[in-house]
């Protein structure tokens, strides 16, 4: 007795690569859908309050899950969506900044510096001195207080408030563009 199997017609082998292909290219979609949505995503650095940290058309990358795990800090690089007074004004674009105040404590700008109840903070990120004033205020409860690195040229806490940690979207971990600035952020 022979092993004879028959033979797959041409019509069915091709049936079987289309659907395989369609398959492939919907999991694909939907891992980088997920991905993008819960873990990771990249972003561009639009303007420059954020100079000399980040320089316009930087690209980042944003991690969406650490925050699950653990509370936002101090100098972190922050993104978030409009507050209700930024959606007033019509923002509707993500913001990103750097976390200076944490909640329940008091931020003032004065003299050039600033002070986290009453100590002056020490940047060596910043463009250059604030040369405004600003506070003294108490960041609420499951809030935070935001700055752009270039403090004078920057549309940050100090004009429309606090953000709410729910507006909090992830913070940046690495630049990856342009190639000769790559790197992680502390």
């Amino acid at each position: 007795m022979s092993n004879i199997r028959p033979q797959k017609s041409h019509l069915a082998k091709n049936e079987n690569v289309v659907f395989e292909t369609i398959k492939t290219i919907g999991l694909s979609l939907i891992l980088a859908f997920g991905l993008r949505t819960f873990v990771a995503e990249a972003r561009y650095i639009p303007s420059g309050s954020m100079e000399p940290t980040l320089q316009i058309n930087d690209r980042l990358i944003i991690d969406k899950v650490s925050y699950d795990f653990s509370s936002p800090q101090r100098d972190d690089i922050v993104v978030f969506n409009p507050t209700k007074t930024l959606h007033s004004e019509n923002y509707h674009e993500a913001f990103i900044k750097r976390l200076i105040g944490l909640p329940g404590e008091t931020v003032e700008v004065n003299n050039g510096l600033v002070y986290i109840n009453g100590s002056p903070l020490k940047e060596n990120y910043i463009e250059a001195k604030p040369n405004y004033k600003f506070g003294p205020v108490t960041v609420p409860n499951d809030s935070y207080l935001v700055l752009g690195d270039n403090r004078n040229n920057s549309y940050d806490s100090h004009y429309w408030g606090f953000v709410p940690r729910n507006k909090i979207i992830g913070k940046a971990i690495v630049r990856f563009y342009p190639f000769n600035r790559v790197g992680f952020f502390n």
